[in-house]
């Protein structure tokens, strides 16, 4: 066995740490002016982090612009009906390309502020 085949864990060489895309599983979030609210499953596609997919179409696209800050409610993985509420802003919106993401825009978010942390959600209707 060479070294270049060796199963040791490779050094992760991001400049930022990955932690955040992996503690939540999807986000939910409305728009000023919208009567309901938008929820998406998170996607770790770029070296940046979180991202979401939306179709080509989709009202989200008329309604988010690069730079935009909202407040976005992300579903914890190991903790069901608990949430947290963070200040989110829109880092990109990219065509995906064809194959994969084709048809859809991948939407790139940056957590800026935890608003809350843990809010156990009811599960009254």
């Amino acid at each position: 066995m060479n070294e270049s085949s060796s199963s040791a864990p490779q050094k992760d060489r991001r400049s930022e740490p990955r932690s955040v895309s992996n503690r939540y599983f999807s986000v939910e979030f409305s728009i000023s002016g919208a009567y309901s609210s938008y929820q998406f499953k998170l996607r770790n596609i770029s070296d940046g982090g979180l991202c979401i997919l939306v179709k080509e179409g989709s009202d989200v696209l008329k309604k988010v612009s690069v730079g935009d800050v909202l407040n976005m409610k992300f579903y914890i993985v190991d903790e069901p009906n608990t949430a947290e509420v963070a200040k989110t802003e829109i880092k990109h919106i990219t065509q995906g390309e064809p194959g994969r993401y084709e048809g859809r825009y991948l939407i790139g978010l940056s957590i800026l502020e935890r608003r809350s942390a843990g809010i156990e959600l009811s599960s009254d209707p």
